[in-house]
């Protein structure tokens, strides 16, 4: 019979603050593995880190290696996610199987998400969330991200979901899903890159305890889905909408012309934007990352303080 426990390492920072109820941040691992070119993925997964401890949290940094299940990583084991060209990356469907092949592993956020519910965490930051695909109603290309928000009790802290998805079937897809997207300090749903997409946020709220108050009730209901915080990148990092679109749009469609799809979309999306923009998008990219991590930690901190113990009449 298959012991989880037995596969699972947590780190002794995170293991200490988990069981004294201190406020605890996950982070995905496929934006060092495959979001960032090395330098600046180890860079920034270190800074990130580094955030979280100044908000008073603890950060745990998810990933799958040599088949178990790491909690924490340690300095080791981030320079191995950040250099070695070969990290497989994983979504709900995957993990199992990088496990029993005792095999290295970053962990997408429907991935994080998973690991994160098994740690006993229940905050999470990325940059940005998968999505439905643009012409999904031909490839049915929707991401795995979507459906573990609705099934994974884990709040999400995120610039919204990424520029180059369809952003309003994305929210569509959310709400059938009964996912909450509350947008803070905003009534519009952050596009990554910018601020502005066009599309409203159902819900706003502008605090971090509202925030974890609302994580409170909505779990103490018994509504085991996640929360999706729609964080927007700060404007003075917001990238025009003249310069981003032309470049997603660009991209895109190089992408459709090589016959790019699946896992591989997003990594050549990202990369394409990148040099399109002349390194701009990487910037603006780190920049909601951490503005993302600080608000999480801000959230995990309001939540530890109302305390955890759950919602009743």
């Amino acid at each position: 019979m298959f012991n989880l426990k037995s596969h699972i390492d947590i780190s002794f920072e995170v293991a200490g603050a988990i069981s004294s109820r201190m406020p605890v941040v996950a982070l995905e691992s496929t934006i060092i593995a495959h979001g960032m070119p090395y330098p600046e993925n180890v860079e920034t997964a270190r800074s990130l880190e580094a955030i979280i401890r100044e908000e008073g949290a603890v950060p745990a940094t998810l990933a799958v290696i040599n088949g178990r299940i790491k909690i924490g990583l340690s300095a080791d084991e981030l320079e191995i996610l950040a250099t070695d060209g070969n990290i497989a990356k994983a979504s709900r469907r995957d993990l199992a199987y990088y496990i029993s092949q005792k095999k290295h592993a970053a962990t997408t956020v429907a991935a994080t998400m998973i690991l994160a519910h098994i740690g006993g965490i229940q905050f999470f930051a990325t940059g940005g969330i998968g999505g439905v695909h643009r012409g999904a109603s031909e490839t049915f290309d929707v991401s795995a991200d979507l459906t573990e928000l609705a099934r994974t009790p884990v709040a999400v802290v995120s610039a919204g979901a990424k520029a180059i998805l369809d952003l309003g079937l994305t929210l569509e897809y959310l709400e059938t899903q009964g996912v909450p997207v509350i947008g803070y300090g905003t009534d519009e749903f952050p596009a990554f890159f910018s601020r502005e997409s066009g599309f409203d946020v159902p819900l706003r709220l502008d605090t971090a305890g509202e925030i974890a108050d609302l994580a409170k009730t909505h779990w103490g209901m018994g509504l085991n889905s996640g929360l999706l915080i729609a964080n927007p990148i700060p404007a003075a990092d917001s990238m025009p909408k003249e310069i981003i679109m032309p470049a997603i749009e660009q991209a895109l469609a190089e992408a459709a012309q090589q016959g790019i799809s699946g896992k591989a979309t997003t990594p050549f999306l990202l990369s394409r934007v990148k040099a399109l923009t002349e390194g701009e998008s990487l910037v603006s990219n780190i920049a909601l990352v951490k503005n993302n991590v600080r608000l999480a930690a801000q959230i995990a901190h309001s939540w530890s303080q109302i305390g955890n113990s759950g919602w009743g009449m």
